[in-house]
């Protein structure tokens, strides 16, 4: 199944205080591994830039002053979404934020039944715990030591990795698969990148003749065995 895990960096809180949503950032997962898909943007809000704002994120209005607006990149950025399920941290916030953008530009809106929210699946599994994304970081040994600022980009990076160990973590058998070769990344010729899994067929498990008759031989030997007793039993119940 893909799935895209995204994040937003905004001038504030609220749009319909007439804040906007300036950076995106989406990874793509497929059967939640990551394929190495990305899309990333800036946008021009056509507003100032709140200090408060800019101290998370880092992003100046002289920066983003000559991005393309939301509406002149939008085209691009639904056809990486396509209709995957969108997962966030706080989903309702960046959720909120690009359905605002999406109609302010005369687009549909995203409905919220393809949303998944990493904030709720944390408080589910880990309830009383901190559920910040530095803290699910701590949690599940992810290394963020490169995170100073909030980056849309990079934040959605951490959160696909928290979401996959959110929803069963990554299994070792997986991991081998993934090492001898069994699993790969093919890119097709119109750049876009399929995960394939090659299969190999079941080694035989079955005990062998030899072996049978060395149990059976092993069996004989032994003196009163409980099963005969077991046998007997059940055979004077009958």
């Amino acid at each position: 199944m893909r799935e895209i895990v995204f994040d937003t960096e905004t001038t504030g809180l609220n749009p319909n205080d007439g804040h906007r949503l300036v950076e995106i950032g989406c990874v793509e997962l497929f059967n939640r591994v990551e394929t190495g898909r990305t899309f990333h943007a800036y946008y021009c809000p056509e507003r100032s830039m709140p200090p408060e704002a800019q101290a998370v994120h880092g992003l100046s209005e002289a920066f983003l002053s000559d991005k393309p607006c939301f509406e002149e990149g939008v085209e691009e950025l639904l056809d990486f979404l396509e209709d995957s399920p969108l997962v966030a941290h706080n989903a309702m916030f960046d959720f909120g934020f690009l359905n605002w953008e999406l109609s302010d530009c005369g687009r549909l809106k995203i409905p919220m039944s393809r949303m998944v929210d990493t904030l709720a699946l944390s408080r589910s599994r880990h309830p009383g715990a901190k559920h910040s994304l530095d803290a699910l970081c701590s949690r599940f040994g992810i290394d963020r030591s490169h995170r100073v600022k909030h980056g849309a980009l990079l934040d959605a990076q951490l959160l696909a990795q928290v979401y996959v160990e959110l929803t069963g973590g990554r299994q070792i058998g997986f991991s081998l698969a993934e090492a001898s070769g069994r699993v790969q990344v093919e890119t097709g010729g119109l750049g876009t990148e399929t995960l394939v899994r090659r299969l190999y067929p079941p080694r035989p498990h079955a005990a062998s003749a030899d072996e049978l008759a060395a149990h059976a031989h092993f069996l004989s030997r032994i003196a009163n065995p409980l099963w005969n007793e077991t046998g007997t039993a059940v055979a004077a119940v009958g």
